[in-house]
């Protein structure tokens, strides 16, 4: 039986369920860096997150789970051999903003996220800003903010479009035969709609 694996860095814990402790060090390293050069990122960092939690995400390469107070990496980001240290803080980095700007009380609901990413995208700016010999990141960055002021890439539609598509990679990935992945999608889609349907009956 598989255990999660824990270690306290700052007194943010890092960890996950994978059994390559390397990723563990990349988290780290990226803490560390954010430590070094941007104290009050790694200060908010420390207030606003838990854990950093090493798991496959539906969401992309990382997303915030608020009941876990935690920025979910996705360990298959931190194996790939091209992503830096750099990348992995800048994303840390982002993901706690989210969590601090739910800490305000503003809720990622739809026509709000265009504008919460933003916020999330310029704090990784500014935090870029800070390290040395990054022009090629900080254009990435700046590249992603522009795609994204597209509100509608983040509608319910879309972002469910996305998790579903994440979710088959991620069941892949885990080496799941596409007949159960096919099963696990429409069981999720088929409750989705059920749900809809019960909010427009009450």
């Amino acid at each position: 039986m598989a255990l999660s694996v824990w270690r306290q860095v700052d007194g943010v814990l890092i960890g996950g369920w994978s059994r390559n402790s390397e990723l563990f060090d990349e988290a780290e390293r990226a803490l560390n860096l954010i430590k070094k050069h941007s104290p009050l990122d790694h200060a908010r960092i420390v207030r606003e997150l838990d854990r950093i939690w090493v798991n496959l995400s539906f969401h992309g390469l990382a997303e915030y789970v608020h009941s876990l107070k935690a920025c979910v990496l996705d360990e298959r980001f931190l194996a790939d051999p091209v992503t830096t240290t750099e990348q992995i803080a800048s994303t840390i980095v982002h993901e706690a903003t989210h969590a601090r700007i739910e800490r305000y009380g503003i809720a990622y609901e739809e026509d709000r996220r265009a504008r919460i990413e933003a916020i999330c995208f310029r704090r990784e700016l500014a935090f870029i800003a800070r390290l040395p010999d990054q022009d090629k990141l900080r254009d990435e960055i700046e590249k992603t903010l522009s795609w994204y002021a597209n509100s509608d890439e983040f509608s319910d539609c879309r972002l469910e479009a996305r998790y579903v598509s994440g979710g088959v990679e991620a069941l892949a990935h885990l080496g799941m035969p596409n007949w159960l992945i096919r099963a696990v999608i429409f069981g999720r889609e088929f409750t989705v709609r059920v749900k809809k349907l019960v909010r427009r009956t009450e």
